[in-house]
């Protein structure tokens, strides 16, 4: 199986470096296909001249827009869509290849996400549980794309893009249309991804939840009033599913002004209290 990686590009030129090479030492059948809306900062001096990626220079309405234009150029069996912040651990994408073969009713899969500061050093961790509808409506996108991957059926048979008119909320109303067209998502249960928390993530934005309400309407009274109810499954949930706990483990990134290959980073106290974002 190839996989296809899109990221979304503009005037992020130090953490592109990083994500471009995360996705290169994958040692799998893959492309990576960078949507650029006309860098500014000096990403396209090198960006061009990069083999280890598929280079488009474009305007575009947004970031949902270019993740869009960069899927349709997409050939690989498997999708995936990586922003410039963010990269992948050694063998992720070998073992979501494993995954899929192995799940072929399996429509999407979530890995576990590692947060970093702006220096790449350790801040917390999120270990994915499929989402469900209410606790994504009233609440929030429990996963994070960086360490989202779905069969190209999806766009191809299903048609299912993102809204290129969101700016926020984006991937919060794309995965409630899937959950509302039943398809089946399942967690991969090892850390696949890195998020970088660069105080700019535009999820983290108090304007999401109110771009998601705009394009999904407001929710039943019913539902409003049973928000506490959600809360709680959620976190029961999550509780069950082994997310709240973690032994001690070590992770190799890339980071800033590293030239050669990955840094190591242990992790002796791990916290999975996700201050970015919420509940």
């Amino acid at each position: 199986m190839k996989v296809s990686v899109v990221t979304p590009s503009f005037s992020q030129s130090e953490w592109l470096r990083l994500c471009v090479a995360s996705v290169a030492d994958q040692e799998v059948d893959s492309e990576h296909i960078i949507q650029d809306a006309g860098s500014t900062d000096g990403t396209l001096d090198w960006l061009r001249e990069d083999p280890r990626a598929s280079v488009f220079v474009e305007s575009d309405k947004g970031m949902y827009d270019a993740v869009n234009r960069g899927m349709r150029r997409a050939g690989g069996e498997i999708l995936a869509y990586l922003n410039c912040d963010e990269q992948y651990l050694p063998g992720s994408l070998e073992a979501v290849i494993r995954f899929f073969a192995a799940n072929p009713g399996v429509d999407v899969l979530f890995g576990d996400v590692i947060a970093v500061d702006s220096q790449c050093e350790y801040l917390m961790h999120r270990k994915m549980l499929p989402p469900l509808k209410w606790h994504t409506r009233l609440c929030q996108l429990s996963t994070l794309t960086c360490a989202m991957f779905f069969r190209r059926r999806v766009i191809d048979e299903w048609n299912e893009f993102f809204e290129p008119e969101m700016r926020f909320a984006g991937d919060a109303e794309w995965m409630l249309r899937l959950i509302g067209r039943g398809a089946r998502m399942a967690s991969l249960g090892r850390f696949t991804s890195v998020f970088a928390c660069t105080g700019e993530n535009l999820s983290h934005r108090s304007e999401a939840r109110g771009e998601l309400g705009r394009f999904c309407g407001r929710p039943p009274l019913w539902a409003a009033l049973c928000r506490p109810v959600f809360v709680a499954h959620h976190r029961i949930r999550r509780l069950l599913g082994g997310a709240y706990s973690q032994k001690p483990f070590s992770f190799d990134l890339h980071v800033p002004g590293q030239t050669e290959g990955r840094v190591r980073r242990v992790v002796e106290r791990p916290s999975c209290v996700w201050t970015p974002g919420g509940a």
